[in-house]
């Protein structure tokens, strides 16, 4: 396979791949949402069976299962969640195979390659994780550290292969459109390349600050608390309600506990929610601080559009968090919110590519 074939082949698996990991990711949150997580108890089938069809004609089946009655509905959203992630398991495989297949040739080793075999095996390691998690959630019975785990990795697949179509998008025309860094002089010049560092790494700052955020959103509804703070922005009425933090975080606290619906006192879901909101707080200063950074710096103005495309996420997300919590939390919203927090991380880590490629022309 050429080169360019082989480009092609990746790019085009990776947007697909991104498409449809940013549907799972949805599909995930949708499954939580209406408690559908243990829609199917066992796993990889429903009840034994490939669908839940096959589970609603075999009373057998459903019998092994007698504290989890099937409801075809909530079996459903699960499973097809389920056909979703194991059909972005089977791309994520043919682009790891396609990254190893893309080493440079011993014949030609100034070939420029694609991606890295190990960019490829990281993603393939990845969505291995995930699948064992996405088990783990379903057999030891929607453990809040494991409900966590899995959609932060869920998160990771997607930054992976947005960051990969990224490359390969930037990388033909990178050359061409980084024309506005000054050359003109070794003092602007260095002084470019200063103001590029800067905003590279503050963009991966941003991206570490956005993934503690995850974190806290995920441990939020794994734990049921969205719904201890039902207005804004007080708390129950009041700007610093009580608070068990003690009790908020205990990551394990045991195997057999069927976490579906929370066993947390209201005190300690207070605590989870203020601090997901805190962190809200964080992110959304830390994100127009580098934002304004990047606006502000003439060096910069060839990563403008994607700075101010973060903005518009954040504003987008901002306001589907405001508009949950004053509309009593729909399921619509709900869902979306999720789907906003991959938005912002796209946008962010599309920001971050753009600054990683000017600052790689600057050290060249």
């Amino acid at each position: 396979m050429t080169q360019m074939l082989l480009d092609r082949w990746m790019r085009g698996l990776a947007l697909v791949g991104v498409l449809l990991c940013f549907g799972v990711i949805v599909l995930g949150a949708y499954v939580r949402l209406t408690d559908a997580g243990l829609g199917c108890p066992d796993w990889p089938g429903c009840y034994g069976h490939i669908s839940p069809v096959g589970a609603e004609d075999s009373p057998t089946s459903q019998a092994q299962f007698p504290g989890r009655p099937l409801q075809a509905g909530k079996a459903w959203h699960e499973m097809i969640h389920r056909y979703a992630a194991g059909t972005l398991g089977t791309i994520i495989i043919v682009i790891a195979a396609l990254a190893i297949a893309a080493r440079p040739s011993p014949a030609r080793p100034g070939q420029p390659k694609v991606v890295g075999a190990g960019f490829g095996l990281l993603l393939f390691a990845t969505v291995i994780v995930q699948a064992v998690l996405g088990m783990l959630t379903v057999t030891l019975l929607l453990k809040p550290l494991i409900v966590t785990a899995h959609l932060i990795f869920g998160m990771t697949t997607l930054a992976l292969l947005w960051w990969l179509w990224l490359r390969l998008q930037l990388r033909p025309r990178g050359a061409v459109h980084l024309q506005t860094v000054p050359t003109h002089g070794a003092t602007l010049w260095s002084e470019a390349s200063s103001t590029v560092r800067i905003a590279y790494w503050l963009s991966v700052l941003c991206v570490i600050v956005l993934a503690a955020q995850f974190f806290l959103g995920a441990w939020t509804s794994a734990n049921y608390a969205a719904l201890a703070c039902p207005d804004f922005p007080t708390c129950q009425g009041a700007w610093w309600p009580h608070a068990d933090f003690r009790h908020a975080f205990v990551l394990w606290r045991g195997v057999w506990i069927d976490y579906q619906g929370g066993v947390l006192a209201n005190s300690a879901r207070v605590a989870i929610h203020l601090a997901h909101r805190l962190g809200a707080l964080t992110v959304t200063l830390t994100f127009i601080a580098v934002s304004g950074y990047v606006i502000s710096r003439p060096s910069l103005a060839g990563a403008r559009p994607r700075a101010y495309l973060v903005l518009a996420a954040l504003a987008l997300q901002l306001a589907i968090g405001i508009s949950m919590v004053l509309g009593t939390f729909p399921l619509w919203l709900t869902t979306a919110h999720t789907a906003g927090a991959a938005l912002l991380l796209m946008a962010m880590l599309a920001l971050t590519a753009k600054l990683h490629i000017m600052r790689m022309l600057h050290k060249a």
